[in-house]
């Protein structure tokens, strides 16, 4: 096969990974309607992501557009749209080694980011104790810190945001959450950051039904 074929056969079966995965999320009321975007890196400096607008429950290889993964620029116009979230994706592949991301409205994670997360300034959720925090890869295992960005209306200054955070915080856990929001993870390929996910979320639930770690309801400063 010739380089341009070898390339259209690795964005094919990448996208029909995507597909797959952005269906078995809708199904599991975590990427409702349109909402939710999923990644992968492609050789080359390149990644590939959910196009914007399209219901994830019936998405297809085709639904699918490659964007320069350190940029969050479209390579090529055509008939369909990047994610409005790309540069967050973008942000997270130009600061780790990640190969994967996954950005979805899991009910429990994104009820923590409520409760934790503030308008005009970073927060930080410390999550301990729980047994599921090995599944998140994390070097220290009994603790972390995960962080909880604003949810400015411009993309790109969140973007900036997750960034910064990641730059300076080479350790940090390959979660966030975003205020109001959701939550996203990452990981060497789909299947990682999806089970980074569920762990993430399964945690979020625990820490709910106990209130362990989370502000009194009402009675914290969210600005």
């Amino acid at each position: 096969m010739t380089r341009p074929a070898v390339e259209d056969a690795e964005r094919e079966r990448a996208g029909g990974e995507l597909a797959a995965l952005a269906r078995t999320l809708y199904e599991r009321g975590w990427m409702p309607g349109t909402a939710g975007n999923v990644s992968v890196r492609l050789p080359g400096g390149a990644a590939l992501i959910t196009a914007s607008g399209r219901d994830k429950g019936d998405m297809t290889a085709r639904d699918m557009v490659v964007v320069p993964a350190g940029t969050a620029a479209e390579a090529a116009p055509g008939p369909l749209r990047a994610s409005a979230e790309t540069a967050i994706h973008s942000a997270i592949y130009r600061t780790t080694d990640a190969g994967a991301v996954i950005h979805v409205h899991s009910p429990y994670a994104t009820a923590v980011a409520c409760r934790v997360g503030r308008r005009t300034r970073p927060a930080s959720l410390r999550i301990e104790r729980f047994e599921l925090l090995k599944g998140l890869g994390l070097a220290e295992p009994a603790h972390t810190e995960v962080p909880v960005f604003p949810n400015w209306p411009e993309v790109r200054r969140i973007a900036a945001d997750v960034a910064g955070h990641l730059a300076a915080t080479p350790h940090a856990p390959p979660v966030l959450l975003i205020a109001d929001h959701g939550v996203t993870t990452w990981g060497r390929d789909l299947a990682q950051a999806r089970n980074r996910l569920e762990c993430l979320e399964s945690i979020c639930r625990l820490l709910l039904l106990t209130g362990s770690g989370l502000p009194a309801e009402g009675r914290e400063d969210r600005s």
